[in-house]
């Protein structure tokens, strides 16, 4: 998937808030909306390298800029959460993902009850599917891990998928790392155990859950290869 540029390369200095980066880019400081609402701080050093996308819509933003990805150890990182969703569309379009190439989109951002999925699918017998995607960016020790945050909507998704696959209805979460170098996917049991038992506990229903890792470059992101996923619970003690 091409990702629109073009990029301003600067420095990363601090995060004032969720959303606002202070960055040096030639010398200056500016304010750059940072997209992702995650806590980040494994990747998001003083002095790291990030780049910058300049708005197109100034008129209705107070930042000139976004931080759209990090240098961390040589590679880069998206910080944009929404573009897995982006991305996992036009991938299903296009047949690349393997668990998903008998698949086509119904319609994206589906209601159900008092849930929105991010898409409703259907494969060529008709049965239907409904898919979470879900935006992964801490990997330690080449495992993926997710939430890095505690998130009681994410724990809400998960287990109403269990719901729907309990009522006979076909779902899955596809989570995607926007790195290239994770080997697995396990859930952060530490920091939020709640989602993390939410997610076992979907896995023994036959929730699908997925993990894929990306490569990602200045102009676009690309599926690199599907990777293990272990959601067995951390031995206590």
């Amino acid at each position: 998937m091409i990702i629109k540029g073009p990029l301003i390369t600067g420095v990363f200095i601090e995060r004032p808030n969720r959303f606002i980066t202070l960055v040096e880019v030639n010398g200056k400081i500016v304010r750059s909306h940072l997209p992702d609402p995650g806590r980040l701080k494994e990747l998001l050093i003083p002095g790291t390298e990030v780049l910058l996308k300049p708005a197109t819509n100034l008129d209705s933003r107070k930042t000139k800029f976004s931080t759209v990805m990090v240098r961390f150890e040589g590679r880069l990182i998206s910080l944009v959460s929404a573009l897995p969703n982006k991305f996992v569309k036009e991938s299903i379009e296009k047949n690349i993902l393997p668990m998903l190439k008998n698949y086509k989109i119904i319609r994206p951002e589906v209601p159900y009850g008092n849930h929105r999925f991010d898409f409703l699918l259907n494969n060529h017998e008709g049965f239907k599917f409904y898919l979470e995607v879900k935006s992964v960016t801490y990997v330690k020790n080449g495992i993926a891990r997710f939430p890095d945050a505690i998130t009681a909507r994410g724990t809400r998704h998960v287990v109403a998928l269990s719901e729907l696959m309990q009522s006979g209805i076909n779902s899955g979460i596809l989570f995607v790392c926007q790195r290239d170098d994770p080997a697995s996917f396990e859930p952060m049991w530490d920091r939020d155990p709640i989602f993390s038992k939410a997610l076992f506990e979907a896995s023994k229903m036959n929730v699908n859950i997925w993990c894929i890792s990306t490569t990602v470059t200045e102009t676009e992101i690309t599926f690199k290869r599907q990777i293990p996923v272990n959601l067995t619970p951390p031995k206590s003690g």
